[in-house]
Order: structure tokens, then C-alpha cells, then sequence
């Protein structure tokens, strides 16, 4: 019975072939789109908008959908404070990997505490992780309602459920806000249009 505990004997392999030159092979350098904010407001909408336009220009993306990761990545977690910071860490260290292949990772995900997305953060270098939070008011997002959660949730039948017994605490110092104006939301292709600008001006999309 081996009496070696966890992590003790492992160690880090370097391989010859680096993130830099995957990021010079693809043209671009690789960063974590963090895409926050309440159910239903539009983060994925944004992540596949986002994903689609960067396609067009010839740069390699992958979107990390909170929901589809919780059908296989996260299956066995549940929604409790620990098993949601589970999941995020779960996916930070998931994009960060793909940061490392030279691929601008787009997580969407609620990721509605703070700590979390700033854990997140500090997996990578600063400016290689880019908040982005949907801003949009919590009237808007129940109007929607797209998936019946919030119903749900104001009934009683969902427990927990961000935005209506549960908190989601606003980023303090996001790169990116995308929220409405003069009451109105912009369209998915202004938005994204804002959030590849950003990564245009930052140097990303170029090596």
C-alpha cells in the first residue's frame, strides 16, 4: 500500500516546443475571454457571436460554455458555494491550457463570486485574462427567461439560483462592460464588434 500522499512526486515536463512558438505558428497569442454575468444575459450569445467573427478573421478560438461543461467536465458537480467554485476553478485551469496552446479561450459562464473569477485571474499572466461583464439589469434577464430558470426559481422549485436567493457579485475591475444604452441592448454583433476591437488594440490577434 503506497504511503506516497498527493502531489509528491510529480514534476513539471518541459517540452521543446513552447507557447511561443504555437502563438507565432497560429499568428495570434493566446488569452482567457471571461465572459460574467447573470442567466440570461446574454453571454452566450456573445461567446458564439465573438467566436464566429474571430473565425472570419482567420484566428483559432474555443468557447468553454458553462452549461456544456456541466455535461461532462463538471457533471458531478452540483450548484452549492463550494461545488460552484469547484466548477470555476475547474474551468480556469482548463483555459488556461488553452491560453498556453496559443487559442483565445472564451469562458461563458455565470461565475457569480467574485474570489472565483479572481483566482481565475491569477492563473494567468494579468493581461492575458479579460473580464467581460453583461452588465444587464436583472429585470431584463427574467424577461427573457429563456431556459424557464428564473421562473422557476421565483416559484420556489430552484434553490440557490443566482439573482433571486443568491448573490452575483458585479466585477470590480473588468476590461470590458457591455450593459444597454438609453435602454436598450446593443445587438450581438455590436457587442462582439467592442470585444474583438479590445482584442485587436491589445496585440492578440497578431503575433
Amino acid at each position: 500500500m503506497s504511503t506516497v500522499g498527493n502531489s509528491t512526486n510529480i514534476f513539471w515536463q518541459e517540452c521543446p516546443v513552447g507557447r511561443a512558438e504555437r502563438q507565432k505558428l497560429l499568428n495570434q497569442k493566446g488569452c482567457v475571454l471571461w465572459i460574467t454575468g447573470l442567466s440570461g444575459s446574454g453571454k452566450s450569445t456573445l461567446a458564439c457571436t465573438v467566436g464566429r467573427e474571430l473565425h472570419s478573421k482567420g484566428k483559432l478560438s474555443y468557447i468553454l460554455d458553462g452549461d456544456n461543461l456541466r455535461h461532462g467536465l463538471n457533471r458531478d458537480l452540483g450548484f452549492k458555494a463550494e461545488d460552484r467554485t469547484e466548477n470555476i476553478r475547474r474551468v480556469g485551469e482548463v483555459a488556461k491550457l488553452f491560453a498556453d496552446a496559443g487559442l483565445i479561450c472564451i469562458a461563458s459562464l455565470i461565475s457569480p463570486y467574485r474570489k472565483d473569477r479572481d483566482a481565475c485571474r491569477a492563473m494567468l499572466p494579468d493581461a492575458n485574462f479579460i473580464e467581460v461583464f453583461m452588465n444587464m439589469p436583472l429585470q431584463l434577464c427574467e424577461e427573457r427567461d429563456a431556459k424557464g430558470l428564473y421562473k422557476l426559481a421565483r416559484a420556489g422549485k430552484i434553490k440557490g439560483f443566482t439573482g433571486i436567493d443568491d448573490p452575483y457579485e458585479p466585477p470590480l475591475n473588468c476590461e470590458i462592460e457591455i450593459q444597454q444604452k438609453d435602454g436598450v441592448c446593443p445587438s450581438p454583433n455590436d457587442m462582439a464588434g467592442d470585444v474583438v476591437t479590445y482584442l485587436e488594440e491589445k496585440g492578440f490577434l497578431q503575433y
